[in-house]
């Protein structure tokens, strides 16, 4: 099951005001609200270093942009007051995630929020999705079909959804790309024209590996030696089964996608 933040210990930074993040309000008439209408970006902390903090807040940008938000992003002030709130959460070196939202009210807020302890592999179901075109490269707050889908899998005992379009197309995970390993040992990846996210850690494992982008079926599932999910808060993770279609857990790619993973993140936070 998801995890329950206890928001009382965590901080937020709303329009540059430093509160507990259980008293961080905004008022009942801002869209992003009443309509999802507003982007946000999730960051990892290691020991109070954000973990490519330029490359999520270019496409915070980028998503508010797509989105006609009309709402500047203050990149140099989100970065001094990113930097005040970790100090403030954990002068020894928080670790854990930072929310960013710009809402169509205008307001920014930053949230310091605990990383939800995921299993060592997952379970994934098969839940059918239609994405929609007009959002593609927009990260916007409008979720809830994101989170229904998941919903739906563990409804049937699944640990997490694994989306598929109505004519078979092997998309992404709610909140993580995928990964599989083919019949002839090969990474693969849905490409972004099958209008998934344009994950920042999917584009670290294609820096990392040569990688098939490539439209996964069904079919396709079927022959792969293994697979996984990843993202900013799982890393990589591997899969355990898509349905009643096995992998090993980890398989030697996905122990190897793991280790390098972990290393480029150490060597970028040292730079």
């Amino acid at each position: 099951m998801p995890q329950t933040i206890d928001w009382s210990r965590e901080l937020a930074s709303l329009d540059g005001r430093l509160v507990a993040a259980d008293q961080a309000t905004i008022p009942a008439t801002d869209e992003g609200l009443l309509r999802g209408d507003g982007v946000f970006e999730v960051v990892r902390v290691y020991r109070g270093r954000p973990f490519a903090l330029a490359d999520h807040l270019v496409r915070l940008e980028h998503s508010a942009r797509n989105l006609r938000l009309g709402v500047p992003i203050d990149r140099l002030g989100l970065e001094r007051r990113i930097a005040e709130l970790l100090e403030r959460r954990d002068p020894a070196g928080f670790d854990g995630a930072l929310r960013i939202v710009v809402t169509r009210g205008g307001h920014e807020i930053v949230l310091t929020e605990p990383i939800e302890q995921h299993p060592p592999s997952i379970r994934l179901a098969l839940v059918v999705y239609a994405p929609t075109r007009i959002l593609d490269g927009v990260k916007s707050l409008s979720y809830a079909a994101n989170m229904l889908a998941g919903r739906i899998a563990r409804e049937r005992g699944f640990d997490e959804a694994l989306l598929v379009t109505p004519h078979g197309r092997i998309l992404e995970a709610p909140t993580a790309s995928f990964f599989w390993v083919d019949e002839q040992g090969l990474l693969c990846t849905p490409p972004l024209d099958d209008h998934i996210l344009a994950s920042i850690t999917r584009d670290r494992l294609l820096r990392l590996f040569e990688v098939s982008e490539r439209h996964c079926t069904r079919a396709d599932l079927a022959t792969a030696r293994e697979a996984f999910l990843a993202s900013t808060t799982r890393e990589v993770q591997p899969v355990a089964c898509v349905e009643e279609q096995r992998f090993a857990a980890p398989g030697p790619i996905t122990r190897e996608a793991q280790a390098k993973l972990t290393r480029l993140i150490a060597d970028e936070l040292a730079a």
